[in-house]
């Protein structure tokens, strides 16, 4: 018997949910976001299926351009209850298996097991979800979260595949440093001036090197991570929130210090309404503030009274915040502004 890490990803989750509910819909092109209208202006997309996605539909997309890329899709509003409802059964399905289950967001988990076929068990489970939910997932097997990560993107769509430190670096290494789980655009831009290119290079690069531009800490953890390394605890706690947010995009720039200050106080009002509901209190409150230019800062400030459930210091707080912005005279056109609030532990 040996610990493996399984990770299950769920094969384009919330478009697979619309077709369960639309069964006419398979094999067509599907795109959710926003109120599923195209027309509209400033609506993004939250998922395409890979049908959608052969026409060069991706998430994040203005639906506009979507439905230029792909005018025969069928556009769907995003109905979040129906994931989070669909997510829960999935969930409860590999519950049920003689493993420890960290659930991982909606559609993605990773699963801790002693076993000596842990393919087989991959394969029972990938079954057990199909059969008790409809929906497809892929499987990756690792002997830590990194691998098994890396192995669930290989085997999708629907598939299996297993990934350890041993075969990591024919697998990975010619790969695109950016492509390792947890380097993000930011970080890649920093490794490409450093001339660190592929995740062979980021492998063989000392600590030492990367220390000056990343810190210590971060320095040790991508070397590690390009050499196959990662964290084989499966933490069975349930998560928890740490922050909330929430972000309004306007039908029309916002030219006007008003009328930004107030969708500011509304969002921070609704947030923190939330947080009371929820039994938590909030820390820090963080505006977003993103320009025509689709330049988009971001500013934080730990609220003066600590830890509060005070829904007026907390809109007090956000305004405070939005003055560290330099908005210009008259303010630069604005798109969207957000709201987030770090909660205390529970």
């Amino acid at each position: 018997m040996g610990w493996w890490v399984l990770h299950v990803d769920l094969d384009q989750f919330i478009a697979a949910v619309e077709v369960l509910r639309r069964p006419e819909l398979r094999g067509r092109p599907v795109v959710v976001g926003g109120d599923g209208d195209p027309g509209r202006a400033r609506q993004v997309v939250a998922t395409a299926s890979y049908e959608a996605r052969a026409h060069g539909v991706r998430s994040g997309m203005p639906l506009r351009v979507a439905a230029r890329r792909c005018p025969e899709a069928v556009f769907l509003p995003s109905d979040p209850p129906a994931y989070q409802a669909a997510s829960a059964r999935v969930m409860a399905t590999l519950a049920r298996f003689p493993v420890r289950l960290q659930v991982y967001g909606w559609d993605e988990a990773f699963l801790g097991a002693d076993t000596d076929d842990p393919l087989a068990l991959a394969a029972r489970i990938r079954r057990a979800v199909l059969d008790e939910t409809q929906l497809s997932c892929a499987v990756g097997v690792g002997d830590n979260k990194l691998t098994a990560k890396h192995a669930a993107r290989f085997a999708k769509p629907g598939g299996i595949h297993r990934l350890t430190r041993d075969t990591w670096p024919a697998a990975m290494g010619a790969k695109p440093a950016a492509d390792l789980w947890g380097v993000g655009p930011k970080t890649a831009k920093k490794l490409t001036a450093l001339g660190v290119h592929t995740v062979a290079d980021l492998a063989g690069t000392a600590p030492d090197a990367l220390a000056g531009q990343f810190g210590e800490r971060a320095a040790e953890w991508l070397v590690l991570s390009a050499r196959g390394a990662g964290e084989t605890t499966v933490d069975t706690a349930p998560w928890v929130a740490r922050s909330r947010s929430r972000e309004t995009t306007f039908a029309a720039d916002l030219t006007d210090r008003d009328a930004i200050a107030g969708h500011v106080a509304a969002l921070a009002r609704a947030l923190g309404a939330d947080v009371v509901a929820d039994g938590r209190r909030v820390t820090h409150v963080a505006v977003k503030v993103r320009f025509a230019s689709f330049r988009t800062p971001t500013r934080v400030m730990k609220l003066r009274e600590g830890p509060t459930t005070d829904l007026d210091a907390i809109e007090r707080t956000a305004l405070a915040v939005l003055d560290k912005f330099d908005l210009g005279e008259p303010p630069r056109p604005v798109r969207l502004v957000g709201v987030r609030t770090d909660l205390e532990p529970p």
